[in-house]
């Protein structure tokens, strides 16, 4: 007897006391009751940003707060600080973010390998949605996001938050907003993991260094 045949007779044994006519598990409706909270306490939107940056802080990540005014200036200088001479582009991001950077412009294309990714210094997006509760943000592929890769290859990553408006309080919250059929990245924090003794290592899996800008104004 197989592993399989083994399987599902023990599936059979269960379900041996079951009525034929018996309606699916998802007919109840309300079998189950999920009734969950949907985030925790009652915040100002202020808050709710405050606590994104707050958690964010807390998982490494470096946090710059701007206007949309202000945007193409910081993004120039966060790059220059970096010492970053190519940037990586995804084919939608607003052409006046970068107006002012002296980077070379690489785009995103389906032919780039990871090996002439990982010679990119930098890649600047935008985001789908940001959760306060988690300090998480997450991409889902959109133009101003460009390929998952793109985002885990380069060292340096800087993602653009438009607040308040992508600024949910909780992971319910940020669900109600995206398309699961889209190939969704949750990111908190560097990419980072650590050993048994707890040694922790960064870069591993992503960037090295994560910068949100909380950009507000737009």
């Amino acid at each position: 007897m197989s592993s399989r045949d083994r399987i599902l007779g023990r599936v059979r044994r269960a379900l041996a006391d079951v009525p034929d006519d018996e309606a699916a598990y998802e007919a109840y409706g309300t079998a189950v009751d999920r009734g969950y909270a949907r985030a925790h306490g009652d915040r100002t939107t202020e808050q709710t940003v405050d606590l994104l940056a707050e958690n964010l802080a807390d998982y490494r990540a470096i946090v710059h707060r701007c206007t949309a005014e202000e945007l193409p200036e910081l993004l120039t200088r966060l790059l220059a600080e970096r010492g970053t001479e190519t940037v990586l582009v995804p084919p939608g991001l607003p052409p006046h973010w970068l107006k002012a950077a002296d980077a070379t412009r690489v785009h995103d294309r389906a032919a780039s390998t990871p090996h002439e990714l990982d010679q990119v210094d930098s890649v600047v997006t935008g985001c789908a949605v940001a959760v306060a509760e988690t300090g998480t943000i997450v991409l889902d592929g959109s133009p101003d996001q460009g390929r998952r890769r793109i985002t885990l290859v380069p060292d340096h990553h800087i993602c653009v938050v438009r607040v308040p408006g992508q600024v949910v309080d909780s992971v319910p919250q940020a669900l109600e907003r995206l398309d699961p059929a889209r190939p969704l990245t949750w990111i908190s924090g560097p990419s980072a993991t650590s050993d048994i003794e707890l040694d922790r290592v960064e870069g591993v899996h992503g960037p090295r260094t994560l910068e949100v800008v909380l950009m507000s104004g737009e």
